[in-house]
């Protein structure tokens, strides 16, 4: 369902030199399967991300998402690949502030070639608790109350893959398992694949498959040989 082959990315610094982030010779994902991606913050989990979400180019290599090589694709056409095909859990929840909760889960339908299902975003929001908040605006929700809208907002589009960057990296205690419980039980009804990034091994604990990146990604783990 993914699959990277030789990806390779890099950024320049503000003294001009180059830095590499990516090197993956290979990762897949199958359809439907959940997979978590482990790795200390700065070793490239985001631009990962990213890259898979066509939000960033990689300097070389290929994504193929569901058959399509996003790669291939120019800007645009990568935004409507992203729409069609993905959901993507943001750490800083990414709502509209003057949308209520319904609002922000119905305009992320928007951007898919698909019909839109005022519905089911009402019933993705009362899924994850939220049935008598779909009137209310971000301001006026917990941090817990608006990563679950962003939650609901990346699954409204039956995505074929759902992207979770550290979903609960600002949402305190009390609601982190509901978060990482909802995110597993609806991605596995609806048999959407999973790859979420975390840094907590106690988040990891709970999933079947977890990568390191420092196993995938040569520029960490040859970094890693170095420091050694």
């Amino acid at each position: 369902m993914l699959k990277l082959e030789n990806i390779k990315k890099s950024f320049v610094q503000p003294d001009k030199q180059r830095v590499a982030i990516l090197d993956i010779p290979s990762f897949e994902i199958a359809g439907g399967e959940q997979v978590v991606l482990i790795g200390p913050s700065g070793c490239g989990k985001t631009t990962m991300l990213h890259t898979i979400a066509g939000i960033t180019k990689p300097d070389s290599g290929k994504v193929i998402l569901d058959g399509i090589e996003v790669t291939r694709y120019s800007e645009s056409s990568r935004d409507r690949i992203r729409a069609d095909k993905l959901g993507y859990v943001f750490q800083t929840f990414n709502l509209l502030p003057g949308f209520s909760a319904l609002e922000n889960v119905i305009l992320g339908m928007t951007f898919a070639r698909k019909k839109l299902a005022p519905k089911r975003a009402k019933q993705l929001l009362e899924r994850v608790g939220l049935g008598h908040r779909l009137g209310n605006k971000p301001q006026q929700m917990s941090v817990g109350e608006q990563q679950r809208v962003a939650v609901a907002r990346a699954l409204a589009n039956r995505p074929a893959l759902l992207l979770a960057d550290e979903p609960t990296a600002n949402v305190d205690p009390g609601n982190q398992q509901q978060i990482i419980d909802l995110i597993k039980e609806i991605s596995a009804e609806e048999k959407i694949a999973l790859l979420m990034v975390t840094h907590s091994m106690d988040v990891a604990q709970q999933f079947a498959r977890v990568d390191r990146l420092d196993e995938i990604n040569r520029v960490v783990s040859q970094a890693k040989t170095v420091s050694n």
